[in-house]
């Protein structure tokens, strides 16, 4: 039995010394303390060495992406003003016409017949009115029967100006130059004010419609020339803003304008879209962050800044954001050495080392 118990006791004696060995060897290990791994004479972690960029004032000619619609300078549907048959046809479809051209012409044999006796009716009231004022003057007759005779000079040549306006409106004429479209008549066919001859439009030069976002309202200006593309052509085109609505739509919270673009090839056709690059203001100091600094939260975006050798993290305010950077309005200052590389591993106050270069 002393034996089993000698035994016991060398054992538990043996565990224990092994367990003394081990903490003092770690210790020795460990610089004396739990600081953690560091070296023989300190206890801080290594620098990680990160990248970064200085930054610096600079001019940001900020532009917006946006999309709008291509709309024709003018365009209307061709009507007539009054009812009647066709007589001629005078445009080709989908050619090209002047300003004040002939388009169509109405049968108009019944207004020149009823012109005729309007002229004869005036002729004759206006020899009634004549006779009647030389016997006004030799008081053979009364200033009412003269007023009477005039009243019905006056009448007939309303009658007569009446009947000229409706012939005048029996041709039917381009109202500004442009292009016509495919027509829906034929000559002999009877048309009347809601009959639609055919489309005109003029296409040279083109409106562009577009809108922005509220916040960028006191940024636009007229006479601005934008960049914009289409559908299937890889060509650029540009426009010149010409007109800005004077309040902001509530409905959709932004503020709608028009350009204007040259269109003498014929390229551009109304009804396409268009996919806008609009200029904004100028900003003459800007700071720019490489986009792979900046890193989304829950709150908005932060950046990590080198601050006395360690690691910072900083909340800012972002607006318009390129291929390569983002513009910061808040947050950040000239000067600041923002970190663009190891960002996902960096924590708040980490030791680092930076390779800086100029924004």
């Amino acid at each position: 039995m002393k034996i089993k118990y000698i035994i016991y006791t060398l054992l538990i004696l043996g565990f224990g010394a092994l367990v003394a060995y081990r903490i003092m060897q770690n210790k020795a290990e460990g610089g004396g303390g739990p600081k953690g791994p560091g070296g023989p004479g300190g206890g801080s972690a290594p620098a990680m060495r990160v990248s970064g960029v200085v930054l610096q004032p600079q001019s940001f000619s900020n532009t917006l992406s946006v999309t709008g619609s291509i709309e024709a300078n003018e365009q209307i549907q061709i009507r007539p003003q009054v009812s009647g048959v066709v007589q001629s046809i005078s445009f080709n479809e989908g050619s090209k016409v002047s300003k004040g051209q002939v388009l169509v012409k109405v049968d108009d044999s019944e207004l020149r017949a009823q012109l005729a006796q309007a002229q004869t009716r005036q002729s004759l009231a206006a020899e009634n009115e004549r006779r009647a004022e030389l016997l006004l003057k030799k008081e053979a007759i009364s200033r009412e029967e003269y007023d009477v005779a005039r009243a019905d000079l006056k009448s007939a040549q309303a009658q007569t100006q009446l009947i000229q306006a409706q012939l005048a409106k029996t041709t039917i004429r381009a109202p500004f130059a442009g292009q016509i479209g495919l027509r829906n008549i034929s000559e002999g066919s009877f048309i009347s004010p809601e009959t639609v001859i055919a489309n005109l439009v003029n296409t040279d030069p083109l409106k562009i419609t577009f809108s922005v976002p509220e916040k960028y309202a006191g940024q636009v200006k007229e006479n601005v020339t934008l960049n914009f593309t289409i559908a299937g052509s890889p060509k650029k085109y540009t426009a010149t803003v010409y007109a800005i609505e004077p309040g902001i739509e509530a409905s959709s919270r932004t503020l709608q304008l028009r350009a204007r673009a040259s269109n003498g090839d014929g390229s551009l056709m109304p009804g396409s879209f268009a996919n806008i690059e609009l200029p904004l203001a100028v900003i003459d100091d800007a700071l720019l962050v490489p986009t792979e600094a900046v890193i989304p939260v829950q709150n908005g975006k932060k950046v990590f800044v080198a601050k006395d050798g360690k690691a910072k993290e900083t909340m800012i305010e972002t607006a318009t954001r390129t291929e390569k950077d983002v513009l910061v309005t808040a947050g950040l200052q000239p000067g600041d050495t923002v970190l663009t590389t190891g960002i996902m591993t960096l924590r708040e106050g980490s030791p680092v080392k930076v390779a800086v270069g100029k924004k």
